[in-house]
């Protein structure tokens, strides 16, 4: 059983060449997504964005290409390859890419006991 779904197992690899660029667009690849947790990689055109929204969970962005600007609880934020930032859980938040931009987006949900 694998849990991590769409990336090549037991082999090196950069997680920018997963996810291409593509003009106009947010390419969008699902990497997990269960009860927990939900990972992401992101691909988006420059210009391209995300409104406002929230999640139930706290949700980190780990920026692995170019620059985007982050609203979170009406605050701007400027991140950059590199840069991690945390959008807490219930807040409102939005994604704009300033230039062609890759994140992979990890969403840590309420644990609900069963």
């Amino acid at each position: 059983m694998t849990f991590i779904k769409n990336l090549d197992h037991e082999r090196a690899l950069k997680l920018t060449d997963e996810a291409a660029v593509a003009k106009g667009q947010v390419v969008s690849k699902t990497l997990a997504q269960n009860d927990a947790i939900s990972i992401t990689l992101f691909a988006f055109s420059k210009g391209e964005e995300i409104s406002t929204h929230s999640s139930h969970g706290d949700a980190m962005v780990q920026v692995l290409e170019g620059t985007a600007e982050l609203t979170i609880g009406g605050v701007k934020h400027t991140v950059k390859a590199g840069e991690t930032i945390i959008m807490p859980a219930e807040v409102p938040h939005a994604l704009f890419a300033v230039e062609d931009f890759k994140m992979l987006l990890t969403v840590v949900l309420p644990y609900e006991a069963r």
